[in-house]
């Protein structure tokens, strides 16, 4: 069964078709990301920018070209924090499937965790308990507790890489007291995600989506973006400091070509970095295990399960 799944993000875009097994086994057969940034200034009024609007229905014409051209049985598209949060959601919503013929879900963040897990355990060996599944979003970071025999404990707070820019991080490069703000924020909205999910111990934390990954292949210098080094990499919190404090002192245009560095993240990747540390010491993590899968993946895997495939982990 080959299905297709979009998600739509505050700063990134993702197609992902992939054939899924009668066992529940997933394998891509194309993917693509895209940073779009549909949430370029939402918070100024809750709306969404006709420009960042015409980016995204602009890709997803392509999409629907490429998924025209595979054998596909089903299909989902999902739009997350900017568009849960903007005004003139239904207007972009209307536009999208009149354009592209997409009819897309807007999940809530709880929804959004659970099916963000989906994708996670999918990526590792069935014999993984209790993991904290850590998303670092655009506009909202999404944090699941998934601990078997029990009911997962979802939290989301309303911080993410694009809001924290736009709002605190808004020099070039930012500021002592801004940083010092953006400190403050995240460890006020960790502490209370901590609180909501209680005591985690040892859980393993896997952490997923773009920041996350990015820091991987920033930790590895690595010149092309690797899914085989990024996948299961260890990202220790001594490395996140190293990254957070060369990256605050450089500008936007001299983190350019940083080796591990996706073009189009370089005023973003310092609030991201941010928020990993801030999350990272409120939890006590010494390290996360970073996750290649997430969203993208569990949205596909979740449709699969709604026509009846089993969902299963990565042998």
């Amino acid at each position: 069964m080959v299905l297709a799944g979009v998600d739509i993000g505050t700063l990134t875009c993702r197609l992902l078709i992939a054939r899924v097994s009668e066992t529940g086994r997933l394998q891509e057969l194309r993917s693509e990301r895209r940073i779009l940034r549909l949430g370029e200034g939402l918070d100024r009024d809750d709306v969404l920018l006709p420009s960042a609007m015409s980016r995204v229905v602009a890709t997803l014409r392509e999409w629907r070209r490429v998924i025209g051209t595979a054998d596909v049985k089903g299909e989902v598209a999902v739009a997350t924090h900017a568009v849960r949060q903007a005004r003139n959601r239904d207007e972009f919503l209307a536009r999208i499937q009149r354009e592209t013929g997409f009819e897309v879900e807007i999940i809530g963040g709880e929804e959004e965790a659970r099916r963000t897990m989906l994708g996670i355990r999918h990526g590792l060996s069935a014999e993984v308990s209790s993991v904290l599944g850590l998303d670092i979003g655009g506009g909202s970071t999404e944090f699941v507790y998934d601990c078997p025999g029990r009911v997962s404990v979802v939290h989301s707070i309303e911080l993410g890489v694009v809001r924290l820019t736009e709002t605190v991080l808004t020099r070039d490069p930012p500021t002592s007291d801004e940083v010092a703000t953006a400190r403050e924020l995240i460890r006020k909205q960790t502490a209370e995600a901590q609180a909501r999910l209680g005591d985690v111990g040892d859980t393993l934390c896997v952490g997923t989506a773009g920041t996350i990954t990015t820091l991987a292949a920033m930790a590895q210098q690595l010149p092309r973006y690797q899914a085989a080094r990024i996948h299961n990499y260890r990202l220790t919190l001594d490395a996140v400091r190293d990254l957070e404090e060369d990256l605050l002192r450089r500008t936007h245009a001299q983190r350019q070509g940083l080796p591990g560095l996706e073009p189009g993240r370089e005023d973003v990747i310092a609030a991201g970095t941010l928020i990993l540390r801030g999350t990272m010491e409120t939890f006590s993590f010494a390290a996360v295990l970073v996750s290649d899968l997430g969203l993208r993946e569990g949205i596909v895997l979740d449709l699969a399960a709604r026509l009846g495939r089993p969902v299963t982990h990565h042998a």
